[in-house]
């Protein structure tokens, strides 16, 4: 068997599994294919999902139930907008909402126009919003988040406390966010993850987000994979990675490894032995 330079090994403890999700259909999407114009309207500030896009929800959802993958994960990371928050909720929230339950809804009734019952936030993982892997900043109306008062009342459960602005000040009306600066954005925000604890996060976020940051990792792989890092996401398309420290970012200790040698005896290897045994000049 000969030896490949195509793999590598890295320690568990090193690792972390991420889940991305592009949001599901909003009413944005629909508006841009039909007349890319559209995007400039006022109209779609803050875009909800279609009811399409929830129907794509409730598939997704159904996907990572059967397969397990909602027990797996520790957290949701959402984009502070509409139609991200109301995809994460969908997708990895708890059941149906009853009035008198000792939680918080995840989601309201009604929230952004959705038509849909409020959303427990019980046995499912907790939910965060993050201003850093939110969509390309600025000129779109569609990209413009509402203010966190007014998402409290709306997904009451989903943690805004990393938000340090109620107001979007991120968005402005005549300076739309480059590609590059999107990327050097979404590769911060990966870095960032390596300050949480949890070692399987679901991010709930963008198409533009998904493409550049990836695009951007995708220049360190092979041409394979970099093809598969490069293509966009459809919506509520979800891919699963492992993300890699290789630059002792993190600072986690192995919780299954075990030190061996207990109790204590002689264990000399015996390749070590014979390295020994021959500097000794013995034969």
């Amino acid at each position: 068997m000969e030896a490949s330079a195509s793999t590598a090994l890295y320690p568990v403890h090193r690792c972390k599994t991420i889940y991305l999700v592009r949001h599901a259909q909003g009413v944005h999407n629909v508006e841009g294919e039909k007349d890319h114009s559209a995007y400039m309207s006022p109209a779609l500030l803050d875009a909800q999902l279609t009811p399409l896009g929830w129907s794509q929800v409730d598939c997704l959802r159904e996907h990572v139930t059967k397969c397990g993958l909602a027990k797996k994960v520790e957290l949701v990371i959402v984009s502070p907008l509409l139609r991200t928050m109301q995809t994460a909720v969908g997708v990895f929230g708890g059941g149906n909402y009853a009035d008198g339950a000792n939680a918080s809804p995840l989601m309201v009734e009604g929230a952004g126009h959705s038509g849909r019952p409020a959303i427990s936030s019980s046995n499912c993982p907790p939910f965060l919003a993050v201003e850093a892997c939110r969509e390309h900043l600025g000129v779109h109306p569609c990209d413009k988040r509402s203010s966190i008062t007014k998402y409290r009342t709306l997904f009451p459960a989903i943690d805004f406390s990393l938000i340090e602005n109620d107001e979007d000040v991120l968005w402005v009306p005549d300076v739309r966010e480059e590609n590059e600066s999107v990327a050097a954005r979404g590769m911060k925000f990966i870095d960032w993850l390596w300050t949480r604890e949890e070692k399987e996060i679901a991010i709930v976020t963008h198409s533009g987000f998904l493409f550049h940051t990836l695009n951007k990792y995708g220049k360190e792989c092979h041409p394979t994979v970099a093809e598969e890092l490069g293509k966009h996401f459809n919506n509520c398309e979800l891919r699963s990675m492992v993300l890699v420290d290789r630059s002792m970012l993190g600072s986690d200790t192995p919780t299954c490894n075990f030190p061996g040698k207990i109790p204590a005896g002689l264990d000399l290897p015996s390749d070590v032995a014979d390295k020994k045994h021959a500097e000794n000049g013995q034969v």
